[in-house]
Formats: C-alpha cells, structure tokens, sequence
C-alpha cells in the first residue's frame, strides 16, 4: 500500500506538548487544534474530504472566532522555520458559501454568504484585499505560501482566500476545551514535530494519525 508523510504539530502557548498531535493553546480552557500538513502534494485533500475528516476525528474543520485566534493559528505555522518543518501549502479551513439568501431578503452580498461548517457564529473575517472573488470558488483557504517573495504572494501570508472545492490542501481541525483524550504535557518540551507515514486511504487520512496506526517515522525537537 503507497505511504505519504503528514506532519502534524503539537505545543501550547507556552511550549507544553499537549496530547501527541494535537495542539492545546493557552491552556485548558481554550480550543485544540490538529494540523494536517502533507509534503507530497497529490495527497491533499478536497474540502468536503477535509470536514469529514475532521469530523469523524471528533472536532470540526478550524473556525476563527477572532484576530487572537487568528494569531495563534499564525504562530503554530511559523514552525516552518525548523529544518524539515511546513513550507509551502494552503490550509483548508471550515468557511464556506452557502448560496441562498436570507427570508425576506435577497440582496444578501457575497460575503454574508460564508458561514463555518462547525455552526458558529463568529464574524472575523481575514480576507486578501478583494477577496472573496466568489463566482465558482465557494470554500476558503489560509493562503500559506511563505516562500512567496514580496509582490508574490508573500504579503498575502495567512490570509484568506476563496478557492474551489474540489482543489487539494492541506487542513486543521479544531477540538472543543476537554474534547482531547490523549493529553501530555511533559515541563521541558519546547517544540516537537511529529512526522507520521499513513496509508493513503480517501476520508480516514487524519483517523489513522490520530489512532495511532500509523508507522512513527522520526522526531526532531527545536
């Protein structure tokens, strides 16, 4: 069976392993997050293939409630900077279009369209300037190109940006406070990359990670 490498992160704000892979930021109270970053591109995944993953794992594909969440998200892909961490490769996060209007009201503009696959509520936006573009493209990404050279594509870091659906990236799932069953927090750790190989298996890409039957490839620390 073909193999492909996901990496998956795991500290918290103050540098504490929290559950294997997955991410705890800023202590118990706050959500979780698990990264689904894959090297070999023709292993990404389409949205609807990102919320079922996310979803059969117990969380939701990521909703951002606010710029600080914004940043802590930010601050969880800046790993980039360590040998062999995430370099370049959008991330599927859980805002869609939906198209229909409101009762009563049809001018509902396009942005008012987007609503999170996980039901909240929340109204931060971290749109590119111009976007959405909306027309054919009606899931978001987290555009994370950082090897993008200014006037590129690199002032666009983390931003978003509508894409098709059916395009491939990478994705992160969002866990409730106390939805993750496998927490450790050793007092020393300061960074640990996790790379797994999985099987290549369509939905059950990040299941398998997180179950454990994956093959423990290496670990390096920062």
């Amino acid at each position: 069976m073909n193999c492909i490498e996901a990496m998956l992160i795991a500290f918290d704000g103050v540098g504490a392993l929290c559950a294997g892979q997955t991410v705890c930021v800023g202590g118990p109270q706050r959500p979780c997050y698990k990264m689904a970053y894959f090297q070999d591109v023709s292993s990404r995944v389409a949205f609807r293939e990102a919320v079922q993953a996310c979803e059969m794992d117990g969380g939701s594909l990521l909703s951002i409630q606010s710029p600080t969440e914004q940043r802590d998200i930010e601050n969880l892909l800046q790993v980039r900077h360590t040998p062999g961490g995430i370099s370049d490769g959008d991330f599927w996060i859980g805002l869609t279009r939906v198209d229909q209007t409101e009762p009563g009201n049809s001018f509902t503009s396009c942005p008012q369209l987007y609503q999170w696959t996980d039901g909240s509520v929340a109204t931060f936006r971290n749109w590119y300037l111009d976007e959405p573009s909306c027309g054919g493209e009606a899931c978001v990404v987290m555009y994370h190109q950082p090897t993008a050279l200014p006037g590129l594509g690199g002032a666009y870091l983390y931003q978003w940006n509508d894409d098709r659906c059916n395009m491939k990236h990478n994705f992160i799932c969002k866990y409730k406070p106390g939805e993750s069953t496998n927490q450790l927090q050793p007092p020393e750790t300061r960074m640990l990359l996790l790379y797994i190989v999985i099987p290549t298996i369509p939905l059950l890409l990040l299941i398998l990670v997180a179950s454990g039957t994956s093959c423990f490839q290496r670990i390096s620390r920062r």
